[in-house]
């Protein structure tokens, strides 16, 4: 058993390994699980930012964080805001808020989360 999975560590790709690495993060770290959230109910989250972008939201620039645990994403938009401290691709973080699905442009239903209160980890 132990050559399997010393085996296995050297053959499975590489991208593979991180994914798996960040589930069991975030399981730790008490965050639902991104694809098999409950929309319109307050939820705790964990999981890596992926990209940071200033988007403009009725007249007024917001902030938007694509979040992932490995299984899921959802995106954090804070109104308002063009900058926050430390909230950067590859910063692991908590969210809480509540999740709501919005379609977009290209008719696929992104999940958002305005305002969450957010703990840079």
């Amino acid at each position: 058993m132990p050559l399997r999975k010393f085996v296995e560590k050297f053959t499975k790709p590489v991208d593979e390994q991180d994914r798996e690495q960040l589930v069991s993060w975030c399981a730790a770290r008490g965050g639902a699980p991104l694809d098999d959230l409950e929309l319109r109910h307050p939820v705790r989250i964990a999981g890596e930012v992926r990209s940071v972008r200033i988007v403009p939201r009725a007249g007024a620039a917001s902030l938007e964080a694509t979040v992932q645990d490995g299984r899921g994403a959802v995106t954090a938009v804070f109104l308002g805001r063009r900058k926050i401290a430390g909230l950067s691709p590859g910063r692991r973080v908590l969210l809480e808020g509540v999740v709501t699905k919005h379609r977009s442009a290209n008719n696929a239903h992104d999940r958002l989360m305005y305002n969450p209160v957010y703990q840079l980890l």
